[in-house]
């Protein structure tokens, strides 16, 4: 005999939710931020033709990080959208949430760490050409 299953909470669900809109503005902030990024150059190399002097390196390195940026912001939206679809399956069925070794949150931050660091060198390596 099957037993009835009981509804769910829908503290789970609004849980949940909540989970899901806290990655849509990360997402969303990483795409923000690639975008100024990656227009930083062009408005760089804009303040050097004004004031006549040339630019001390190419900022073609801006444009490439903010590109990876938006795209990393676009791939963590849809990954959090797979495992909401997921969690909410897994709800409906009532069956319990299994959480691996690596999650998003965890994906995310590493990726963020690298950029970081990449992203500082080049400054720092770029700070004898300021003078």
């Amino acid at each position: 005999m099957v037993e009835p299953t009981s509804p769910a909470d829908p503290r789970v669900y609004f849980a949940a939710e909540r989970t899901l809109l806290a990655w849509i503005r990360t997402g969303l902030a990483m795409m923000g931020f690639g975008f100024v990024v990656a227009k930083f150059g062009i408005f760089l190399r804009e303040i050097s033709r004004v004031q006549g002097v040339s630019p001390p390196r190419p900022f073609g390195l801006s444009h490439w990080f903010g590109t990876l940026l938006i795209v990393v912001g676009v791939t963590v939206t849809l990954c959090a959208a797979a495992n909401h679809f997921r969690t909410l399956r897994l709800l409906e069925r009532n069956e319990s949430l299994r959480f691996g070794r690596w999650s998003l949150g965890i994906v995310v931050a590493l990726l963020l760490a690298l950029f970081g660091t990449l992203a500082s060198t080049y400054f720092l390596a770029g700070m004898d050409d300021m003078g």
